[in-house]
């Protein structure tokens, strides 16, 4: 079962598939399979670049200690030009302890106009950025990622490093297409283009720190009652430079075949705010928001969270499903709850109806600002 898949024998694969391909793909690390020391922050700010929808008459507030800044009109200085909004999601991640500052892109929406433009419209500085992080392989989460290059690249830092959590981000995607054994590309993550823009690619199937403030939770467990609800297929193998190595999946699994999309690799980010507790942003959650929260504090040794954010991939979820759902992140008892992207509007109302003291909803273009 691919989601069973054991740590030590991917990281040897990984270790053997980054040399072996180093001729044409130079730029891989492995993370550490070592213990992580969780870094400790004393203020997040989430900006939300990119969201399905932006509404200009939100009202700024505070949850549970969270301060919620939305953006108004969403208009540039120029009155044609206003937030755009699509099927994705980009967050761009600021974060201090004592003097010291970092910015992290997490995830890039599913296209380069939308990003770009709403970067201008917020007044976002990209030159500030220490790292990027993309959660799993499916385009509307990488879409923007070339053509944010393709502006900015020559203005960061020369040893950008993109964390991935493995090697089925890079895996060739497909989606139903409603006749029986049928499928439209859904894309693949492209190598060829990160090393052309020397980016080093970090495969974090570990949990890693990054930029010395946020940490990834490595591949989540599946221990709750939870289920990858039905979204696209894979196709596993590299082919003219493209794809993700296969070799150490089984036979059932190898190059050719296209299966169900296990997430093998999603992983999601997290930072600890001091006095508050652990922030875990879950981008899509295909593997479970519980599972992720739960990898969190595994990985960390934290129980306190803080809060839950991102998107959590319970639009499709059937009504008794997603009560259960619900009801077992109460039971983790966060001080707030952040629904995004495709975590979907029956995800909001049960939440509400279930925890309506600890859910915020924000929009494209909101700024979320944790701890002092």
């Amino acid at each position: 079962m691919v989601g069973n898949l054991d740590r030590r024998g991917f990281l040897r694969a990984s270790a053997g598939f980054a040399a072996g391909a180093a001729a044409g793909f130079t730029c891989v690390e492995v993370a550490s399979a070592a213990p992580i020391e969780v870094p400790t922050v004393d203020r997040l700010s989430l900006r939300v670049l990119i969201d399905s929808a932006h509404d200009q008459f939100l009202k700024p507030g505070t949850v549970q200690g969270v301060v919620h800044q939305p953006p108004g009109s969403g208009r540039g200085s120029d009155y044609r030009k206003v937030l755009h909004n699509q099927w994705g999601l980009s967050l761009f991640v600021e974060s201090q302890r004592a003097d010291e500052a970092r910015t992290i892109l997490l995830d890039f929406g599913y296209s380069p106009d939308a990003l770009l433009n709403n970067i201008e419209i917020l007044k976002v500085d990209p030159t500030k950025i220490d790292a990027l992080i993309v959660s799993h392989g499916h385009h509307d989460h990488y879409g923007g990622l070339s053509g944010f290059l393709d502006r900015y690249r020559s203005a960061l830092r020369p040893d950008l490093k993109l964390y991935a959590g493995g090697e089925d981000n890079f895996c060739h995607r497909l989606s139903p297409s409603g006749v029986q054994g049928q499928f439209t590309d859904f894309g693949q993550l492209d190598r060829r283009d990160l090393t052309a823009q020397k980016v080093t690619t970090v495969l974090c199937e570990a949990p890693t720190v990054v930029a010395g403030h946020a940490f990834t939770t490595g591949q989540i467990k599946r221990t709750s009652i939870e289920r990858i609800l039905p979204n696209t297929f894979v196709e596993r193998g590299i082919k003219d430079g493209l794809g993700c190595d296969a070799s150490h999946y089984s036979a059932a699994e190898l190059q050719g075949k296209i299966i169900p999309d296990e997430h093998v690799h999603e992983h999601a980010t997290c930072f600890n705010v001091k006095d508050k507790g652990l922030v875990v942003i879950s981008s899509c959650g295909h593997v479970g928001i519980v599972n992720s929260v739960l990898q969190a504090r595994a990985v960390s040794g934290i129980d306190k969270v803080h809060a839950i954010v991102g998107g959590f991939h319970l639009g499709p979820a059937p009504k008794d499903y997603l009560t259960q759902v619900v009801a077992e992140i109460r039971k983790l008892e966060p001080d707030v709850v952040i629904p995004m992207h495709c975590s979907g509007l029956n995800f909001a109302l049960e939440a509400q109806a279930q925890m309506p003291a600890n859910v915020l909803i924000p929009t494209t273009g909101s700024r979320l600002t944790f701890g002092a």
